[in-house]
C-alpha cells in the first residue's frame, strides 16, 4: 500500500474527475471539534498535575497532541506510565469529550459537491462505532455520510493510508476518483489528493506536507472554482 502515498502526494483536484467520492477527516474538518478536544485535554492534564499543574496552551495542543492517535499519545504525554494506565486516561478523556461536545458540522456546506461521501476519524480503540459517530457526527451530518471508518480499527492508522483505503473499499470507488478534506499533517501524508483546512495548523505546514490546496473554510472561492472544473471535466468525459 506504500505506493499510494507516493503516487497521490502532489495530485491536483482536477485529476480526480469524474468524482466518485469525497472523504472527510472528522475532528477539525467535518466538525469543529478540536476546541472541545483541547478543553478536555487541558482540564484532565491539569487535574493530573501535568506541566507542573499549569494548563497546557493551545500551541502545545497543536504541536504535541492534535492529529496524533491515542496509542502514539501514550508515549508523547506519558512515557513513564504503564501502558494500561495511559490508555485508561484516553478512555476517560473521550468520555469527557462526548459530555461536552457541541461541535458545528460543516457537511451541509459541501453536500452540493456531489459524489458519495465517506468519513474517517481516529478514536480511542475502546470506543465503539456508535459512540464515535454520535460524538463527532452530530448536527445532522449522518444524512450526508454513507460510511464511517474508525482509524484505530484499521491495521495501521494515519499517517498510513489504510483508513482512507478502507473507506474507498467500503464505498466501492476508485482512489483515482476521490479526494480528501484534512486538517492535520498526519492525514495529508496518508496519501490521496487533499484539500487542507488551515483552521489551526499553519497553511505553510499543510502545503509542505503535500496538500493539493489549502483553504481557511469551505466558502473559499478557489475551492468552488476547482469543483466546477471537476464537474466540467466530468461532462467533457461523458461527451467523449
Amino acid at each position: 500500500m506504500g505506493f499510494c502515498v507516493t503516487y497521490f502526494r502532489c495530485s491536483s483536484l482536477a485529476s480526480v474527475a469524474p468524482l466518485e467520492a469525497i472523504l472527510f477527516d472528522i475532528d477539525g474538518t467535518l466538525a469543529d471539534s478540536d476546541p472541545i478536544h483541547y478543553y478536555a485535554f487541558r482540564e484532565m492534564l491539569q487535574e493530573l498535575g501535568y506541566n507542573g499543574g499549569e494548563p497546557i496552551t493551545e500551541e502545545f495542543f497543536i504541536t504535541n497532541i492534535s492529529g496524533k492517535h491515542n496509542e502514539e499519545l501514550c508515549q508523547v504525554l506519558f512515557p513513564d506510565w504503564e501502558l494500561q494506565r495511559a490508555r485508561k486516561f484516553f478512555v476517560d478523556k473521550e468520555a469527557m469529550f462526548r459530555r461536552t461536545n457541541g461541535t458545528r458540522c460543516w457537511a451541509g456546506r459541501v453536500v452540493q459537491m456531489g459524489g458519495r461521501q465517506g468519513s474517517e476519524t481516529r478514536c480511542s480503540h475502546q470506543c465503539t462505532k456508535s459512540e464515535c459517530g454520535d460524538a463527532d457526527l452530530n448536527a445532522g451530518a449522518h444524512k450526508f455520510v454513507e460510511l464511517v471508518v474508525i482509524g484505530n480499527e484499521c491495521e495501521r492508522p494515519k499517517p498510513f493510508p489504510d483508513p482512507y483505503l478502507n473507506a474507498l473499499k467500503g464505498l466501492g470507488v476508485s482512489a483515482d476518483h476521490a479526494f480528501v478534506f484534512e486538517d492535520s499533517v498526519s492525514g495529508i501524508k496518508a496519501g490521496m489528493p487533499v484539500v487542507g483546512l488551515a483552521l489551526r495548523n499553519p497553511e505553510s505546514m499543510l502545503t509542505e506536507a503535500g496538500a493539493a490546496m489549502v483553504i481557511k473554510d469551505y466558502t473559499e472561492t478557489k475551492l468552488w472554482t476547482a469543483l466546477e472544473e471537476i464537474a466540467k471535466k466530468k461532462e467533457e468525459l461523458k461527451v467523449t
